[in-house]
Order: C-alpha cells, then structure tokens, then sequence
C-alpha cells in the first residue's frame, strides 16, 4: 500500500505533482489546511508499505516517523523546515535543506533531473520565492505571459491552503490534487480548467481586497503587525497577504494575526525579503510555534502573548 503525505499549500501539492508524473502509482493521500502538518499521525502503515512525505517539518513528525521505520516501513522525505536531527535507517531516504531559497519542490525537481519544472516554478512562486523561480525558470524558455500565469497560480494555490479547516478553502487540497494531476505544464491546466483557475483568481482578489483595508495594529520602519477578523477570508488570505506585504516593504518584517475560533489568533511571520532569516526562530518561542526562516508561524497565539510576540519580532529585526 502506498501513502502520498503532503503539505496542502502550493509547494507540497506540486511536489507532488512531479513526483506522480514521473511514477504514477496509487495511493492514499493525506493532507489538509496548510498548518496541518502533523499529518504523519493518520498514517496507518505497516511493514511493506511505502510511505511519501512532502513538505511538512520532519521534527514536527519524529515521532510517528520512527514509529513507522519501528514498522519496517519505507518511507521518502522531501521538506525544506526545521528538521532537527535526521533518522539513519536502512528504510529511510530523505532530501531536506533548510535553505532560505529552497522549497520542496525545486529539491524534487533537483531529484528529476528537471524532467516538469514549470511546476516546482509554479510552486516556488507560490513561497514567495521570487528570485528562486526565476532561476528555475531560465531553461524553460517561457514568454513573459506565460511566467505570469505561473506566478499567479503558485499563488493562487498556495492561498487556497490557509484555513483553519477545509470548509474555509474553495477547493479541498485533495481535490485540488487530483483537478491538477495529468498535466505535465501547469499552462495546460490553465488552458483546459480555466473554470478553476477563474474560482482560485476571484477568490484571492476578493480577500486581498478586504485585507488591503486593515490598519497596523504595530508599525515601525523595521516591523509591521497587522490583525485580521476570526472570518472565512481572513483565515484564507492571512499567508498569501504576509507574503505581499513583504514585497511591498522588503525591508520589514511582518506578522499577521488572525482571531481564530478557539479563542486566540493564529499568526503568519515573514522575515524581511531582504534578510530571510529569524522567522522560525522567533515562532519557536511559542507553543505550536515553528516553520521556516524566511516565513513561519504560530497555529494558536494566547491573547496575552501578543505583546510578547511584538516584542520578539522587535528584537530580532533591530
């Protein structure tokens, strides 16, 4: 039996995407809103089975990772967050750089030897790593139209990943999946599913609209919070709108805060674009904290926290 374990943003879901065109195969998918990254617990595997991981942080899922190899299950790990110390076992296989300019899915397009690159394109734009597809981008020989369609639908996958549940996304990551599985360019997809394309585009103008319309609730030249209503649009575009805010003043580091239903807020962290670094660290001091250095978060922030977390993204970006 096999297992398809992703990440429900843009960079897991094309990592993905890579991996079953070059091996097709069937297999149980696992996957969920973007922050749903313990995503190894669900997987009930046993000795003989082969088990996929993309995208989610393997210190996050260490746990039910070595339960796993316990099994004698195969398994092959492809992530670019916090790792922590990675497993030597003779079933283990894993391809993890932390690098602030790597994503999931150029590492897998690295280990295809480049064979569906507009993908791992299209998901590096959706990570808001601009430069880093570009790059990936150069043999591709894509016209500037053609580029844009891929920027803007990394990012309008990405976005549909944010959620507190899948009842706040236009499609359900799965469903996504399985809406962009069979089409070697993501320009084709474009071109035959341009229904899709259309929901996701609307979607995400309609949210930024309203999110451009929020007032800092902190501002300095280094550093800028901003806190969204506990709403279905703010839940969806509090990442993708991080990641605008950071273009827009790439010298800033932003936060995001979202009033989420249990009672707290949930937070989105982007380091500067100009110094892509400290935003898993300062999402580690708190519980539920954690990601990656260019762009973190914290699934459920205490009230009271909220002035401890400004003055830790204050310090840490003097």
């Amino acid at each position: 039996m096999n297992f398809d374990v992703f990440n429900g943003d843009a960079d897991g879901i094309c990592a993905l995407l890579q991996l079953r065109l070059a091996e097709p195969l069937d297999s149980n998918l696992v996957t969920g809103v973007k922050r749903d990254i313990s995503l190894l617990n669900r997987v009930h595997a046993t000795a003989g089975d082969r088990v996929t991981v993309l995208d989610i942080s393997l210190d996050k899922n260490r746990q039910p990772l070595l339960d796993l190899l316990d099994r004698q299950v195969d398994v092959f790990y492809v992530d670019h967050h916090q790792a922590g110390e990675i497993p030597v076992h003779a079933k283990f296989q894993a391809l993890i750089d932390t690098d602030a300019n790597v994503c999931t899915s150029l590492l897998v397009d690295q280990y295809l030897n480049r064979r569906f690159s507009a993908w791992a394109v299209t998901a590096a734009f959706g990570d808001n790593l601009e430069v880093s597809a570009m790059n990936a981008a150069q043999s591709l020989c894509l016209t500037t139209e053609q580029l844009e369609s891929l920027r803007r639908l990394g990012i309008y996958i990405n976005y549909n990943g944010y959620g507190s549940n899948v009842e706040d996304l236009h499609f359900a990551p799965d469903k996504l999946y399985r809406l962009l599985y069979g089409y070697e360019s993501p320009l084709d997809f474009i071109a035959e599913r341009a229904d899709v394309f259309q929901k996701l585009q609307d979607g995400y103008d309609s949210d930024m609209a309203q999110a451009s319309q929020t007032s800092a609730e902190y501002l300095t030249d280094k550093v800028a919070v901003f806190i969204l209503p506990d709403a279905k649009w703010a839940r969806r575009v509090s990442g993708v709108w991080s990641n605008d805010l950071a273009n827009q003043y790439p010298d800033r580091a932003h936060a995001v805060l979202t009033h989420n239903q249990g009672g707290g807020y949930t937070v989105s962290v982007r380091a500067p674009l100009n110094n892509k670094t400290g935003a898993d660290e300062v999402c580690a001091q708190f519980s539920g904290g954690g990601g990656r250095k260019a762009a973190a978060g914290v699934n459920c922030l205490e009230h009271i926290e909220l002035q401890r977390l400004i003055l830790a993204i204050s310090n840490r970006y003097i």
